[in-house]
This record gives structure tokens, C-alpha cells and sequence, in this order.
């Protein structure tokens, strides 16, 4: 097994198609990598419930005020070439002691159209890993079902790229199935893949409706990264993944009605290459067994999700 640290060595808060690799493994190896949240932040939040004390929290020293999710990376797969599939194999989770939620401290549409800004707020959680349980200041208790926010590799097209939305070829996608189980393909747009992860979700439902989940360092994730040629023998043009909730296509657009369209287009590859049938078969029968969920609504561009649980069609 690998290992990589946040650290000034690999931490980076944008993709960027020339960074160079932090670590390169043959396909078939699992590395465990530690992340901090997505804020860079070295602890605990203590600050007001204010955008001034947001800003002033402490920040790891590699973060220069100017970036996006602190991400840790790139990891370099040996033979992976554009055109290829990265399997990315989540073998394990372990969120770390804290995390934060916060609400209203953007001026945001949203945040403007709920009512929240006049009323900001910030929940500081302590988490128990083990027992799967974390509890904020006030005691409220939510279960804890840790994943990765990011995971993406970067565009082709040179420079530094923003890591705020997510892309066709991952990023911040923010789909809360990604756990622990779960093994997601994404398209290789670049020699060796190049992946880098973080933005670490203690919890977070459909939507990421304040902005933020429980944002939160992961003690360790565990990742087996591997290579193929294709997926059901097509290229992919979006992120898939095969998680405990079933398989599940993702669509990232403008509008949500885009975004449905994308991950929809990706089921019905996906169930007529399980069972042998055309599209308009698979269009039919994923009417009455795809569950299609809002994935987040706040990172610029919208997502969706088209969910088949596993069985659901024999």
C-alpha cells in the first residue's frame, strides 16, 4: 500500500493537466491518502458565525488565500492514456474528529430566496468515526456515512482549472452514494489520469441544499486504482459508479433538465449493456425501476443522478 499526506508537497487547490504526479503506481495498487476539508483548515472552527471569522479561520500553510478545495494528488496510473476508464476502488473512509457545516455566510440566490442570510449560522460537529455518529453544539445527533466530495482528474486543455464545479471528468460531484463499497469510472483525459481527491463529507444529503455538508479532514481513504479499456465496451462520458445503492450515472449541466438527461442517457447504456436490449427497452424499463435524485444544487452547475439498485431488474 501507498500513502499520501496533505502536505506542501501534495496539496493544490485547482486541477491543472500539468502538475506533476505527487505519486505514480502501477494499476491495481491502493493508496491511502489523508485529506484536509475542504477549507484547508489545520482544526476545529471557532471563529463567530460570520463571513469575516470564516475567512480568518486557521488554514494549513500551503493554502496562499487564492484557492478552491484543498485536494490531495495528483496520483499517476502507470499505461493510463486518454480515452482509457480510471477505476477508482473506495475501499474505506475514516472521516477525522471534526467538521463544520455552515449556512447564510454567502450571498447566494438561494441563501436570498430562503431567507437566511439576515440569520447566519455555523454548526461545529465533533465526529465519532467508530460509533458512526456526529453531534454539533446544540446536540443534535445525525449518522455519519463518510465520503469524498472531489474526486476528478483534470481536463485536457492546459492551465488551472476551478474546483468548485463538477465536470464529465469528476470533480466536485458531491454524490453522497460514493461510499465505502463503491467503485467509480471516470474517463482518463490526460497520460497517467492524474487523480486528485479531498473535500471530505462526514454526512450530506441530496441537494448539499446550505452549500456545505458535514465538511470535514478524512483520517484515511483507501483507494485502489486501476485501468481499463472501455466500460460495457463504450468510452465514458460521464461519471459512473457501482456503489451499494446499485449503479448510479451522473449528469452535471446548467439547468437540472440537462443534467437529468446526461445521467439518464448513462443508465440506459448501462442497462441495456446488464441485459442484452435496445434503448428504448432500457428507456421503458427504467421508468419503472431508475430512481433519478437532485445530486447538489450549489456549485455553479447543478447534477443529477440516475440510480439502479442492484436486482431491480432479473
Amino acid at each position: 500500500m501507498e500513502i499520501l499526506e496533505p502536505d506542501e508537497r501534495t496539496l493544490h487547490g485547482w486541477f491543472d493537466p500539468g502538475l506533476p504526479a505527487a505519486l505514480t503506481v502501477d494499476p491495481g495498487t491502493t493508496v491511502r491518502i489523508g485529506t484536509l476539508d475542504s477549507g484547508w483548515s489545520t482544526g476545529p472552527y471557532t471563529g463567530p458565525d460570520t463571513p469575516e471569522g470564516l475567512a480568518a479561520r486557521p488554514r494549513h500553510p500551503a493554502h496562499d488565500g487564492a484557492f478552491g478545495h484543498a485536494l490531495t494528488g495528483p496520483v499517476a496510473v502507470r499505461g493510463a492514456e486518454p480515452g482509457q476508464v480510471l477505476t477508482i476502488r473506495i475501499d474505506d473512509v475514516v472521516p477525522g474528529a471534526f467538521g463544520t457545516t455552515y449556512c447564510g455566510l454567502r450571498p447566494t440566490a438561494l441563501n436570498e430566496r430562503l431567507g437566511v442570510l439576515a440569520a447566519p449560522v455555523v454548526h461545529r460537529w465533533t465526529l465519532d468515526g467508530a460509533a458512526a455518529i456526529g453531534r454539533n453544539q446544540a446536540g443534535h445527533s445525525v449518522a455519519l456515512r463518510p465520503f469524498l466530495g472531489v474526486m476528478g482528474v483534470p481536463p485536457a486543455e492546459p492551465g488551472r482549472h476551478s474546483t468548485t464545479p463538477p465536470y464529465w471528468h469528476g470533480g466536485n460531484l458531491d454524490c453522497r452514494e460514493l461510499v465505502a463499497g463503491s467503485t467509480l469510472y471516470l474517463p482518463v483525459t490526460v497520460p497517467g489520469g492524474l487523480l486528485s481527491v479531498g473535500d471530505g463529507h462526514a454526512a450530506q444529503g441530496d441537494g448539499e441544499v446550505s452549500g456545505t455538508a458535514i465538511e470535514c479532514p478524512m483520517e484515511r481513504v483507501d483507494l485502489t486504482l486501476d485501468v481499463l479499456p472501455d466500460l460495457f465496451g463504450a468510452p465514458v462520458r460521464t461519471p459512473v459508479a457501482h456503489t451499494p445503492a446499485g449503479w448510479v450515472t451522473m449528469g452535471v449541466a446548467d439547468d437540472l433538465d440537462e443534467a437529468m438527461a446526461i445521467a439518464l442517457d448513462a443508465m440506459l447504456d448501462v442497462l441495456a449493456a446488464l441485459h442484452g436490449i435496445g434503448r428504448s427497452d432500457a428507456l421503458a424499463l427504467a421508468s419503472t425501476v431508475v430512481s433519478l435524485r437532485v445530486t447538489q444544487v450549489v456549485n455553479q452547475v447543478v447534477g443529477v443522478h440516475a440510480v439502479l439498485p442492484d436486482g431491480a431488474v432479473r
